[in-house]
């Protein structure tokens, strides 16, 4: 069974995600470890954006600046990086094809269509004020970034009307537990 994670930017997902125990594909981790480790999509990049892209590792700062002159440079970089996190989504879930579950940590994951027929989605709920304060703690938050990336993403009430699933983040250690442990068993019944 694959457990999809969804939600808004600065939700909580990614602590939500690995709360549940089960393997974990986080597309943000490995965007990050494309970004540093492969040199085939910077080649990619620097062809579509020759004089902004200038070096190997990626710099995120020089994507963002791309991002924030152009908002449609956005889908430019997911068209080339994207086949690279597919691949490597492919690999994990090869990887982990004993296990009872994997849970997939994707920002894009309904956007992209990314779908399986054992795919469950939960949705995050977090206040928007919450999350714009965990947003504006982080050391390179730019909030001209954050409404550009959220353009490129579906209505949250939309995506929350696809998921069989919701967790209300309120930050809150224990009632997360129990709202996860008691999800884990309505999925176990699944199986």
């Amino acid at each position: 069974m694959e457990i999809g994670i969804v939600g808004d930017i600065g939700s909580g997902k990614t602590y939500i995600s690995r709360k549940f125990n089960y393997p974990v594909f986080n597309a943000d981790e490995e965007i990050k470890k494309i970004y540093e480790k492969n040199y085939r999509c910077y080649l990619k990049l620097k062809k579509k954006f020759p004089k902004q892209i200038t070096k190997f590792p990626i710099s995120k700062n020089e994507l963002s600046k791309l991002i924030l002159k152009n908002g449609a440079n956005l889908k430019k970089i997911g068209k080339v990086v994207h086949p690279y996190v597919s691949k490597n989504l492919k690999l994990f879930l090869s990887k982990n094809k004993n296990k009872k579950n994997v849970v997939l940590d994707i920002p894009l994951l309904i956007e992209n269509k990314i779908s399986t027929k054992n795919l469950i989605l939960i949705f995050v709920e977090t206040k928007k004020k919450e999350i714009l304060k965990r947003l504006e703690k982080r050391p390179n938050f730019n909030k001209k970034l954050f409404n550009l990336i959220k353009k490129n993403q579906i209505a949250l009430q939309l995506k929350k009307k696809k998921c069989k699933f919701v967790i209300k983040n309120d930050f809150n250690k224990v009632s997360l537990k129990k709202s996860i442990s008691e999800i884990k068993k309505k999925i176990d019944k699944y199986d």
